[in-house]
């Protein structure tokens, strides 16, 4: 490669050694066998965050949080005691730019002293962050959904969705008002989160204050500082005492028609980023088909497509923030999503199978969420310990998913889409027939958007390269009833 035609061509090692430190941004520093830091190297030296005179001297395990110094102290007593392997850790550290994540790895040295390589993840960090919210997420409309599904009674029902509301929007008190059509009033029906009796006895027309103006506006009304405003809201005694600063009034519509109110109440600013928004807007959703479901048609059975969005709009969202934290494949699972939905159709399957193949390809990696960065992004090729790990990834997958009935049918992909026809794949090393049919499908169309994908270590292979590959791998990696099916599909595209 041109890369290492250049590393040889440098005058010495050290002056090779050195154009591949400052490649990456990584921070490296040369430690005693008790911690204390000798040296360091930084490529960049804004990421050392303070001066050296401020660790120079002194022990790696003091100057980080305490659970992180631990750490260091056990890995070093390895190390001393003869250790070779690399240790690796994660911590985080407050900074001028916020909190940052850090990846460290220490290798002893020969002379007892020990090099501690210093790795910025924080993007990685925010990226699994976003991911285990969006899990939160679907698990609260989960139990949202079992809630409307098993009580007659609206009640219990409007509880556990203000429970949810307080708890994945971090907020102090939620209350809902039912619009009564006959009298035209929002009256107050279930509150949580508050000191007093404040709001118990609220009754407004339409227009009246800022709940009776989320319905008469059709939209949400937001107040970031209530003791800012000249209102009659706080003129209550009672809510006087609550201390409530950021509001929101949220109608909550079904089907057209204005069902209630949602109120949330803070007592400090609120920082709603779109995300926050969101997801507020699609628990008002539930909420009002859980009123309209208990008011006008006496069950609580969820409309089918109502659910779905509800899921699936959690699950690109989910599937976005996977792509985002692995770089290299963004847009993939959007690609190979849109190609097997097109690949299963022409092979004749119908709804709601169609559905379920799917979810399973937007989600065919979320088994690597639990797979460790340092394995995930290593740019050169991974060790047979770090493969058994990698390949642990479907299993993975199955653990997470399985626990959500609405995900169960769609399990196939992200467990079998590393099977092979001739048995040799991976986990469970089925054969043939044997692999479920999507994940059949969904392996071609996995490795086609691979192999024409630029990846770092590689360039893109052309069309007809990859197709090539895939007739060549008919009856060994891929389904040979398939594999024409694929062919037909793609020299339809032109």
């Amino acid at each position: 490669m041109i890369t290492d035609l250049f590393l040889q061509n440098l005058p010495d090692s050290a002056q090779r050694l050195d154009a591949i430190f400052h490649a990456f941004n990584d921070l490296l520093f040369i430690l005693d066998s008790d911690g204390t830091i000798l040296d360091y190297k930084a490529s960049d030296p804004s990421h050392l965050y303070t001066a050296p005179e401020n660790f120079l001297g002194r022990k790696m395990q003091n100057i980080l949080p305490p659970e992180a110094g631990r750490k260091i102290e056990d890995i070093l007593s390895r190390l001393r005691d003869g250790g070779s392997k690399p240790n690796i850790l994660e911590y985080f550290l407050p900074t001028p730019f916020g909190k940052c994540w850090y990846e460290s790895r220490l290798v002893s040295l020969s002379n007892g002293q020990s090099i501690m390589l210093v790795r910025d993840i924080t993007k990685y960090k925010m990226s699994e962050i976003k991911i285990k919210r969006q899990f939160d997420q679907l698990a609260a409309l989960r139990s949202i959904d079992l809630a409307i599904t098993s009580d007659l009674d609206l009640t219990p029902v409007l509880s556990v969705i203000l429970d949810q509301v307080r708890a994945q929007l971090s907020i102090d008190a939620a209350c809902i008002l039912l619009f009564d059509p006959r009298a035209q009033l929002l009256e107050f029906a279930a509150g949580a989160g508050f000191k007093t009796s404040a709001l118990q006895h609220t009754r407004l027309h339409i227009g009246e204050a800022y709940a009776g103006m989320a319905v008469l506006e059709r939209r949400a009304v937001h107040i970031p500082n209530l003791k800012s405003r000249q209102t009659t809201f706080l003129k209550s005694p009672f809510l006087a005492r609550e201390n409530f600063i950021a509001y929101y009034a949220v109608p909550l519509i079904s089907k057209g028609e204005a069902v209630g109110v949602l109120e949330i109440f803070h007592r400090a600013l609120l920082g709603a980023d779109e995300d926050w928004l969101t997801y507020m807007e699609m628990l008002a959703g539930q909420a009002a088909i859980a009123i309209d479901n208990a008011m006008l048609l006496k069950n609580l059975q969820l409309s089918n497509a109502e659910l779905t969005l509800a899921y699936d709009k959690t699950i690109e969202g989910w599937s976005r923030a996977l792509d985002l934290r692995d770089k290299e494949t963004e847009g993939h699972s959007r690609r190979v999503t849109a190609m097997t939905f097109k690949l299963a159709s022409q092979m004749g399957i119908k709804q709601p199978e169609l559905a379920h193949i799917c979810r399973g390809a937007m989600l065919h990696d979320i088994g690597k969420v639990a797979i460790p960065d340092s394995i995930l992004h290593k740019p050169g090729l991974l060790s047979d310990e770090e493969w058994i790990i990698m390949r642990r990834h479907p299993l993975i997958a199955v653990e997470l998913l399985a626990p959500i009935d609405h995900l169960v049918p769609a399990l196939d992909i992200p467990r079998s889409h590393h099977e092979k026809w001739n048995g040799t794949g991976y986990p469970d090393r089925l054969a043939g027939e044997e692999i479920p049919l999507a994940a059949r499908l969904f392996a071609i169309v996995d490795v086609y958007d691979a192999l024409t994908s630029d990846r770092p270590y590689r360039r893109a292979w052309s069309r007809t390269e990859t197709m090539k590959y895939i007739r060549k791998q008919s009856g060994i990696h891929f389904d040979p009833q398939v594999v024409p099916a694929f062919i037909e599909m793609m020299n339809g595209q032109g």
